[in-house]
């Protein structure tokens, strides 16, 4: 058991990018919106995700390169593809959540300076972090806030589930009106994650494998599970909190980050009694924080190895290059866009349902061809399940686009 805890650490960092803003807000206003009427589409979406998450560290562990390494083998068009994919999406995603953290930061410990200040504190504090800690520091760190934010989620819920007297429905509800189909899409684009998470996490992958050389494919599995399951039961775990807390409220959320974070602390505050400002906070808190720290740390990641690949090592694009660009574009976008946090979080997880086909097609024929050890490729009940994945994600983002 010391040994499998030894090796947990990508996983857990997947888990601590995954479970953010689809968990914190989305799954909260699911909850608030619909009660626990789309827990079949938090479910549906993570099976049908699941295999080409998996294919990641999978891939890694059982080659010694990255899933960008594999892109490229696929051709050069594909790793251009992610490239401009992966440059399209950034800055948005990072914007989106580092003003969900600033937002609650500055609920939590005060207003004396603007949510802009707050951001670039943040961003900081994640760079010094990132930079001077490197991976080793960000590997430790965040199996202190995964079982942070773990207990702290599981004692809200508890408590909200105890003090609770109304019956809850289980009724499931499959959303009908242009605006409620949009934010099923949002909600099922970033949850768990967006599927490029699955480049991010192979990444880690090697680091992990380079710290650590008995990191196998079969322990790189189960450290995958653990993160996996743990994104799943605390998704379920907000959508609970939203509905317990919020259902036929008739509170509607802000759209500027300040307010919004003030008013659904204010709100768990206000049901569940002034006790819960600690927990509620040091949840949400720990969730954003992890999810600023690790999408900071894997896009320049990501974007230094695609660029490498490309360019064969002729550039000085490298990790620092890419971490400083994207800490620039997000606070450039934050000052200029801050009151459209609602609009940026659904531009951002409306881009990456569209674009979840590409990484689920690729990734099943990177992990199925010639280029993954024969040992290592998926069983027949994976194969069975990456089919009704690819359709399952083919087929919504249709629906979505036809409903426009």
């Amino acid at each position: 058991m010391t040994t499998k805890l030894k090796n947990l650490g990508p996983g857990l960092l997947f888990a601590g990018a995954a479970i953010g803003v689809s968990h914190l807000v989305q799954s909260t206003r699911a909850g608030a919106d619909f009660g626990l009427g789309l827990l079949w589409a938090l479910l549906l979406v993570n099976v049908f995700k699941y295999p080409f998450f998996q294919f990641g560290p999978r891939y890694a562990t059982a080659t010694g390169e990255s899933l960008l390494d594999g892109y490229n083998k696929l051709g050069k068009g594909v790793l251009i593809i992610y490239y401009i994919l992966s440059f399209a999406t950034m800055f948005t995603i990072q914007t989106a959540v580092t003003i969900v953290t600033a937002g609650l930061a500055s609920t939590l410990f005060g207003d004396f300076v603007s949510i802009e200040i707050w951001t670039i504190i943040i961003l900081f504090i994640c760079l010094s972090l990132l930079v001077f800690g490197k991976y080793k520091f960000l590997d430790r760190m965040m199996k202190i806030i995964i079982i942070t934010l773990t207990i702290s989620t599981i004692i809200a819920v508890s408590i909200a589930l105890f003090d609770n007297h109304n019956p809850v429905s289980f009724k499931q509800i499959l959303p009908k009106n242009r605006l409620e189909i949009a934010f099923l899409i949002a909600f099922m684009g970033w949850m768990p994650a967006p599927l490029d998470i699955s480049v991010w996490h192979s990444l880690w992958a090697i680091e992990k494998k380079k710290d650590l050389k008995q990191f196998t494919p079969k322990s790189a599995l189960f450290d995958f599970n653990v993160g996996y399951i743990s994104t799943i039961v605390l998704g379920i775990g907000f959508l609970l909190l939203g509905t317990l807390v919020m259902f036929n409220s008739g509170e509607t959320f802000s759209n500027s980050a300040g307010k919004f974070s003030s008013q659904l602390i204010n709100m768990y505050t206000t049901s569940m009694g002034s006790w819960a400002y600690i927990i509620i906070g040091i949840a949400a808190f720990t969730t954003m924080f992890s999810t600023t720290l690790t999408t900071l740390d894997a896009s320049p990641r990501a974007m230094a190895k695609t660029t490498a690949l490309l360019f064969k090592n002729t550039t000085k694009l490298n990790y620092r290059f890419w971490i400083g660009l994207l800490a620039l574009g997000t606070i450039l976008i934050f000052v200029f866009l801050a009151s459209e946090m609602g609009l940026l979080i659904k531009i951002a997880t409306i881009l990456s349902f569209i674009t979840a086909p590409f990484y689920a097609i690729i990734n099943y024929i990177l992990i199925s061809s010639k280029h993954t050890p024969k040992a290592w490729r998926p069983s027949k009940k994976l194969h069975i399940l990456s089919w009704f994945g690819i359709v399952f994600l083919i087929g919504f983002s249709i629906w979505f686009l036809t409903t426009l």
